[in-house]
């Protein structure tokens, strides 16, 4: 299994984080519901059923009304569906329909758009305690879980449920959730049934070639004792640690085993005690140790020198979230559900007894539907798991002993989960297997007596394994990995981490002979060579397509709006001059933003940045500057406006008092609210020279490193959480400033971002195994290049592996497939490696592209139609309902705007009703667009 920092998973959580922290708002007891009618672009509500189309409701207790659902039977994303189901909405002078500021409905108070005027103006981002929340619900889920992507992002399937609730929650979606539940709003009222759980799929056993498996893992060993990556030279002891559960699952002891055990009790100071072995251990590391200790008959209280146990006992969060700790019951650092899991069983294993709050922390990752969840999530936030963490959660929990109602949910789920190929997918939704969730499920389906779910997990395996004994990571993968390979050996044999010992060393009917069915297909004639980074040329060409780059000049913010999103423009821009392969594009783009181009809504850069006014924005007019900069304009004269005097007048003197929220922190860009906000701002300052009126925004930014750690939050006041793309930004902006002060926190900081990286390349962020994160996880990385050279191979791979045929970019390993805008400008500038505070791309003998005559196209207009309908349930109102029409504010064009998921903005939007400015540990989907 892999550790917090290191396993191919759904990890980040596959969603967004509020950014306001402030509590919910408190509803009036008895939910009161109105009647009345809204625009009739909603469907009849009977057409929405847990088959076809969507539910959206929107609850305007706080304004005095009461719960009215709409239906949308082709909802596109979840704005649509808000849109479609009878509502409008208005957005911010900032950013415009992009941010759900205010919703109405015809069928509340004739149409008035909540809040008024009076309580919010809508400016920039709305007060702490008081915006629009985004929840979700899928089919068959009774509770609400915060939305983990922006309304323009999600795409509801057939049986959701979207709601909109005015409040506020905390960084986890934990407080302020709907009053109601998802089936007080569903179309007939009721659950949406369950399918019903099978024995598993009808298909014949198969066996895995063990001994093969185990010739291919010892071949991967140096020296026969220890794994190195391709490219490094020092122990990659995760990897081994997998090798040795591998040997022993396959001949039991054995003098290779006796030499690779050895190689880790030599280098356990190194593995599980980076930060010294006085101090606190890597959880999941000590934990691996341990329990490599324990399935060889060793002491995992004596292990390299170490009281492994005790160790691990001593650091239990007492208390969360805090630094290293998401909630009480945490092992310290730990991070992930399979490093909380290990931990617990190497206690188990052990002889001790675990804390019982640590075992409570492993239940409260089980989600709704019986997945279990790859990241230590706080209770109450958004749960999503995966097939791996599950079939890991449950034996553990099962070793554990009290916790029958928790497990049998697990096994409900995984049976429900299995492919009809036997095989498990990677996530939930995902239609195709992998190797080590299949594996996991079927230790788990054996150990807890699903004898046949895991022979049909197992005889997929068998189809899955390669001619030279490995395993690779996907369904149908022409080369084998370790990380893949080693719990495959466990499932093969039946037994699992919770039994493994070399005092059995025969496995349970091991087959001697090669797979008796030869692979179907052919491996491809030309496969890349290792570290092969993205097609960047036509990645170029997918930026610059007229669909995306509007008439040549700037990214629209999403639908069929002609309003610019200024920072994704600028992240493109910065994509452009990292790769030089399309300087003449660069330059228009540029001329643009420098020559008072205007939008379609007459808009120019500097409505965006807000320089000169009283809510200047230091991120944006930081981000800019930086685009200035790079290519040799000048940032005190850009787009007719002085942006290095803006920052300096944008440096906080002190923490502005509530309910201002212009300023953090003293030292703190105005209206910067995040790492990467400050860290651009810090960039821009000191390639202007302005190295002396930076002081306070660096002492500001580097006081907010994570002592223990190195990592740094993705927000400003901080929330205690650690993030890859933050972490790499601020080291960018440390390792500019003059001199060698910074430099320990620089190399620090690196350190931990390498840490973070998933056996495939990719690093964890709000999506996911994220595209963003990995980009600039590579440009951080490249600031020692020399170190960190195997890292950054397989983060180039990686994102090269997420490329599609039209040169873009996947948000996320997982979740929804196709390009999307933002993930593929950070692919395109990030796989390059060049930091921010170097990259410099002179526009000197090029010129500017021709611009096309505009579109004559006009926005798409929500306009009056049908106002037949059936009532809904008890208490709630439809808005295609008797008494309708578009009065009250009437149709508003569908700017389908589209949504930012930046943890990295200084007012990063939640386009289309986010709600919430993102981030908090791991969790983001963009970079700086919205800055």
């Amino acid at each position: 299994m892999g550790t917090a920092q290191q396993h191919d998973r759904r990890a980040a959580g596959r969603r967004l984080l509020s950014l306001f922290s402030a509590a919910a708002v408190t509803f009036a007891a008895g939910l009161t519901f109105v009647t009345g009618a809204a625009p009739a672009a909603a469907d009849p509500i009977e057409q929405c059923t847990p088959t076809h189309g969507a539910v959206v409701a929107v609850d305007f207790g706080p304004f005095g009304g009461g719960v009215v659902r709409g239906c949308d039977t082709t909802p596109t994303t979840g704005y649509e569906l808000l849109r479609d189901g009878g509502f409008t909405t208005e957005g911010t002078q900032h950013d415009g329909e992009g941010f759900i500021c205010r919703i109405g409905t015809a069928s509340f108070n004739s149409g008035t758009r909540y809040p008024t005027p009076a309580t919010e103006d809508c400016v920039l981002t709305p007060q702490a305690t008081a915006y629009w929340s985004y929840w979700i619900a899928s089919p068959g889920q009774s509770s609400w879980s915060y939305s983990p992507l922006g309304a323009m992002d999600r795409k509801p399937e057939a049986g959701d449920v979207d709601a909109w609730v005015f409040g506020g929650t905390d960084v986890g979606g934990s407080t302020g959730r709907p009053t109601f539940t998802p089936d007080d709003v569903r179309a007939g009222g009721g659950a949406t049934p369950s399918p019903t759980p099978t024995d598993g799929p009808s298909v014949p056993v198969g066996k895995i070639d063990v001994p093969a498996a185990a010739r291919w893992v010892s071949e991967q060993l140096h020296d026969g004792s220890h794994v190195v990556d391709e490219g490094s030279e020092t122990p990659n002891y995760f990897l081994t640690t997998e090798a040795a559960y591998a040997l022993a699952a396959a001949g039991g002891k054995s003098p290779a085993l006796d030499k690779v055990v050895a190689a880790l009790d030599s280098g356990a100071t190194e593995y599980a005690y980076p930060a010294g072995p006085e101090e606190a251990p890597d959880a999941p590391a000590a934990a691996r140790l341990a329990l490599v200790a324990a399935v060889t008959e060793g002491d995992p209280r004596a292990f390299g020198g170490h009281d492994l146990l005790g160790d691990l006992e001593k650091n239990v969060c007492a208390s969360g979230p805090a630094p290293g700790c998401t909630a009480k019951g945490d092992f310290r650092g730990a991070a992930y559900g399979d490093g909380q899991a290990l931990a617990v069983l190497a206690l188990l294993r052990g002889g001790v007894v675990p804390p019982a709050h640590a075992v409570t922390r492993l239940t409260q990752l089980v989600c709704e539907d019986g997945s279990v969840t790859s990241i230590l999530i706080g209770p109450g936030e958004h749960c999503d798991g995966d097939p791996m963490t599950t079939g890991l959660v449950a034996q553990v929990l099962d070793e554990a002993g009290g916790q029958d109602a928790a497990v049998a949910k697990t096994v409900a789920y995984l049976k429900k989960a299995q492919l009809r190929s036997g095989a498990f997918p990677p996530y939930n939704g995902a239609t195709t297997g992998s190797v080590a969730a299949t594996a996991y499920a079927a230790q788990a389906l054996r150990a807890l007596g699903e004898a046949r779910a895991a022979d049909a997990a197992v005889w997929w395996l068998s189809r899955e394994q390669l001619a030279d004994g490995g395993f690779g990571f996907d369904e149908g993968a022409e080369s084998g990995a370790l990380y893949a390979t080693a719990p495959a050996v466990l499932a093969g044999t039946g037994t699992s981490l919770v039994t493994l010992t070399t005092k059995a060393p025969e496995p349970t009917d091991p087959p001697t002979t090669p797979p008796t069915t030869p692979p179907t297909t052919a491996p491809p004639t030309t496969p890349p060579p290792a570290g092969d980074g993205p097609d960047l040329k036509k990645a170029v060409a997918y930026l610059t397509s007229p669909a995306n780059l509007r008439q040549g000049r700037y990214y629209a913010a999403g639908g069929s709006t002609t309003r610019a999103d200024f920072g994704l423009t600028i992240d493109g821009a910065f994509a452009l001059a990292a790769t030089g392969h399309d300087n003449d594009a660069l330059r228009t783009v540029v001329d643009f933003l420098d020559k008072g181009g205007k939008d379609g809504e007459a808009r120019t850069v500097h409505d965006w940045t807000n320089v000169g006014s009283a809510h200047a924005m230091g991120g944006s007019m930081g981000k800019a500057a930086v685009l200035a900069q790079v290519v040799e304009r000048d940032p005190r004269d850009f787009g007719g406006k002085d942006l290095i005097a803006g920052l300096a007048d944008a440096v906080c003197t002190a923490k502005s008092p509530q309910p201002d929220r212009s300023c953090a922190d003293k030292g703190a860009y105005a209206y910067a609210m995040s790492v990467f906000g400050q860290s651009l701002g810090v960039i821009a300052q000191i390639r202007a020279g302005e190295t002396k009126a930076a002081e306070a925004p660096i002492g500001y930014l580097a006081g907010l490193q994570h002592t223990a750690t190195g990592a740094w939050p993705s927000l400003v006041p901080p929330t205690g959480d650690a993030d890859v793309d933050s972490t790499a930004m601020a080291a960018m902006a440390l390792d500019v400033v003059p001199g060698d002060t910074h430099a320990g926190a620089v190399d620090r900081a690196l350190a931990w971002v390498a840490a973070q990286q998933l056996p495939d390349g990719g690093f964890p962020g709000a999506a996911g195994n994220s595209v963003n994160s990995a980009a600039l996880a590579v440009q951080g990385l490249s600031l020692d290049a020399g170190k960190y050279g195997a890292q950054i191979a397989k983060a180039r791979k990686f994102l090269a592996s997420q490329q599609n045929a039209d040169g873009g970019f996947n948000v996320a390993k997982e979740g929804q497939r196709g390009s999307d805008l933002r993930a593929s400008t950070q692919a395109v500038g990030g796989s390059t490696g060049i930091s921010f505070g170097v990259l410099t791309r002179s526009l000197e003998g090029t010129t500017p592209n021709p611009v096309p005559s505009p579109s004559a196209s006009a926005p798409v207009i929500v306009t009056p139609g049908d106002n037949a309908g059936s009532a809904g349930g008890p208490g709630i109102v439809d808005t295609d309902g008797p008494g309708g029409g578009s009065g009250g504010g009437g149709g508003l064009a569908a700017t389908g705007g589209q949504a930012l998921g930046l943890a990295a903005a200084a007012a990063v939007l939640v386009l289309a009703g986010w709600g919430a400015v993102v981030a908090a540990r791991n969790r983001r989907s963009a970079v700086g667009g919205g800055l």
